[in-house]
């Protein structure tokens, strides 16, 4: 194998050296304040109440999201339910409502909505479809060879399910699960205006009122460990069983269940997840506008914060998906330990919140490079490290499907290996970096932590705007903000349930 280009390698490390700031900005800040202030710091009431919190916020929402997103993606792929292609896409909507949208939906309709019980409950209707689209995509790739055996030997649905399809799905189910937990460990809007405190709410909280670096590093730090601990749970409870068969066989379409009387039940179910999860924001947001008038659309702000939500989306998406070339190019093409550990640095900052990221960017920018700091350059930096992982995905498998031998033919000719590059391989992988691109793209238009802590005077998006707008009781106002918020990130959405749907499709004519 020949060895990588020197220039890619060095992209790469700087790369991940960059992405390392969080975890260098909370060991840094920790050891700058000492030990025993730490310690002080740490184990105080506080940070037991906000470790309660959230642990029991985890401990409650994840299993709930796990039982609506495996429930309804196994009433969809194996049920003769009525209406299942419908439903399968109700499911996936959800997912298009960023977390504090659905949040001021309740709030507007329950006002004293707080507290644990009212965070369970929204961070389960927004997060839900996480584990139901890895999973449903799992359950349509199964071979129903297993479960129809199972069945032959006389074993009824549910023990078919729990004994025989539940452990084939464990990969699925876990890797949900731990992007479920990660989002409640980062979300801010949604619990911020139900009052429920968090570390991410408190962190927040304490840089906005004294920005008291060392009470507020010291809860960024244990926030860190709480992500750590999510990622090796994960990592020991997925084990290493392998699932794949030998042979590709012939898979048999799967025999559905027949619901029978429990039809009617599970039809009640379907509909009313799709009303708690879709119902309320839409008959809520739609009041407010119609409360609001033609005015709501008239608020001189509404088309700036658009185009400015578009401008650093475009912009940090471009950065992102340039930055996510070298890290995909070493690892399809150069596989090894290097480019291993090059990718899975990026992964690790990526499930960071983002409010810690943000922190650790002011005081590196305060500290070093005062110029950039509150720049549309750093809040694009930030969106790149954040959502690197969304770019590398698409664009790993569009370089695995490019033949290497006709850039390798290109540079016979006479090309240089970068001519080569642009003219022939960037062509064919142009579909994946405009998949890439949009991903990222979407997903910086939902941001709001890092957004709010690192956006430049002046700039405001449509998640921060809504956010200003709501946190002012300006609940009407603030609709225009939430529906185009919705808007921008229902494309991504259609894109994840085309795939599963392609995917089932192509398993059952296989």
């Amino acid at each position: 194998m020949h060895r990588p280009p020197l220039g890619v390698v060095l992209a790469g490390i700087a790369i991940a050296a960059l992405s390392l700031l969080p975890l260098t900005f909370v060991v840094t800040t920790a050891m700058q304040i000492g030990w025993d202030e730490s310690i002080a710091l740490i184990f105080r009431p506080r940070v037991g109440e906000l470790l309660t919190n959230t642990a029991l916020l985890v401990a409650l929402a994840v299993p709930l999201s796990i039982v609506l997103g495996v429930g309804g993606a196994w009433l969809v792929e194996r049920t003769d339910l009525a209406g299942r292609e419908i439903w399968g896409a109700v499911l996936a909507m959800p997912l298009a409502i960023p977390a504090f949208v659905n949040s001021y939906a309740w709030v507007s309709v329950i006002p004293s909505m707080a507290g644990l019980a009212s965070g369970v409950l929204l961070s389960t209707l927004s997060y839900f479809p996480l584990v139901y689209f890895p999973v449903r995509a799992a359950l349509a790739g199964l071979d129903p060879a297993l479960e129809q055996t199972a069945a032959s030997l006389g074993r009824g649905p549910v023990r078919v399910f729990f004994g025989t399809v539940i452990p084939q799905l464990r990969l699925a189910l876990l890797g949900g699960a731990l992007l479920v937990g990660l989002h409640l460990l980062s979300e801010y809007g949604a619990f911020a205006l139900i009052r429920f405190d968090t570390f991410t709410t408190a962190i927040m909280d304490q840089y906005r009122s004294t920005f008291n670096g060392s009470a507020g590093s010291m809860l960024a730090g244990v926030l860190t460990v709480l992500c750590l601990a999510l990622l090796v749970l994960e990592g020991r409870a997925r084990g290493r069983a392998r699932y794949a068969r030998i042979g590709s066989g012939t898979v048999a379409p799967p025999t559905l269940v027949r619901l029978g009387p429990w039809h009617a039940p599970a039809q009640l179910a379907m509909a009313s997840v799709a009303g708690l999860s879709l119902g309320v924001p839409a008959v809520v947001i739609g009041g407010w506008l119609v409360f609001g008038g033609a005015g709501v659309w008239q608020a001189p702000k509404l088309i700036t914060s658009l185009m400015q939500t578009l401008g650093l989306a475009l912009g940090g998406g471009i950065l992102t998906v340039i930055a996510a070339f070298p890290l995909s190019w070493l690892a399809v093409r150069y596989p090894g330990r290097m480019s291993r550990m090059l990718e899975r640095t990026n992964y690790f900052t990526s499930s960071m919140p983002g409010i810690v990221l943000a922190l650790a960017l002011v005081t590196v920018s305060l500290a070093f490079v005062p110029v950039v700091y509150q720049t549309a350059l750093l809040l694009m930096i930030a969106y790149a490290l954040l959502y690197l992982p969304r770019a590398l995905v698409p664009l790993q498998a569009g370089i695995a499907q490019a033949p290497p031998q006709l850039e390798e033919a290109a540079q016979a000719l006479g090309r240089t290996p970068a001519r080569a590059f642009f003219s022939v391989t960037l062509r064919l992988v142009a579909p994946s970096t405009a998949a890439a691109l949009a991903l990222v793209f979407l997903a910086i238009a939902g941001e709001l932590t890092a957004t709010l802590l690192l956006s430049p005077i002046g700039v405001q998006t449509l998640a921060t705007r809504f956010w200003s707008l709501s946190s002012e009781i300006d609940f009407a106002g603030a609709a225009p903000y939430a529906l185009l918020l919705i808007l921008l990130s229902a494309p991504m959405t259609y894109l994840l349930f085309r795939q599963s749907t392609t995917i089932s499709k192509t398993k059952a004519t296989s």
